[in-house]
């Protein structure tokens, strides 16, 4: 079994900052890519930032020069500083990973639960 369980959610007024954190944990040979992506109401899911084993990332426009994705490898652990928060970026994040299980040996896509970021004054 693999468990993605992420946290730092929260409300916050707009110019505002958070920091969210995902860790995997489990039955897990190797991590690869890791990510978060959100879904505000009414909208499908987007991706958000990723980021590979070797640290290269990814952005979606809209969040380019505000969201820091990070991960420490070694803790099988995802962060995302997300700065200068708008009313826009109200969402459910999701924390993404692309992992290898043990017994059985597969690699797949696991999500976490989700953390609701809401931006309001």
């Amino acid at each position: 079994q693999v468990q993605l369980v992420e946290s730092g959610g929260g409300l916050v007024q707009p110019g505002g900052s958070l920091r969210l954190s995902c860790t995997a944990s489990g039955s897990i040979y190797r991590v690869y890519d890791m990510g978060w992506y959100r879904q505000a109401p009414g909208k499908q899911r987007e991706l958000v930032a990723t980021m590979t084993t070797a640290g290269i990332t990814n952005y979606a426009d809209s969040v380019k020069g505000r969201f820091t994705i990070s991960r420490d490898n070694a803790k099988n652990t995802v962060y995302l500083q997300i700065n200068t928060l708008r009313p826009e970026d109200t969402a459910v994040y999701y924390c993404n990973a692309n992992l290898m299980t043990l017994r059985p040996t597969k690699r797949q896509d696991y999500w976490g639960q989700g953390t609701q970021v809401t931006v309001s004054s």
